[in-house]
């Protein structure tokens, strides 16, 4: 079985889908330890991105997961960690 990876990618491409992007914020610059606070997102947003993710990539976040990983990478370690305990894929 092949590994599942979340990238900065797709976790861009999660953030406009469902919360959009604010158009004074660069998501193709070096967004990866800047605060999604500081990108324009906010803990809604942040709850229905944790939500897609949850549902696209077949794992429970938690609410407090999501509202403590204050970047894009630790958001993205978090939920790599999760990954590794998945086998299929549920997109």
């Amino acid at each position: 079985m092949a590994d599942i990876e979340f990238t900065l990618d797709d976790l861009k491409r999660i953030l406009t889908e469902g919360a959009g992007a604010d158009e004074a914020v660069d998501l193709d610059g070096d967004i990866l330890d800047r605060t999604f606070e500081e990108l324009g997102y906010e803990s809604l947003a942040l709850l229905e991105t944790g939500g897609r993710i949850e549902r696209e990539y077949g794992i429970a976040l938690g609410d407090d997961l999501l509202l403590d990983s204050a970047t894009p990478r630790s958001l993205i370690g978090a939920v790599n960690d999760l990954l590794g305990l998945v086998t299929e894929p549920t997109r």
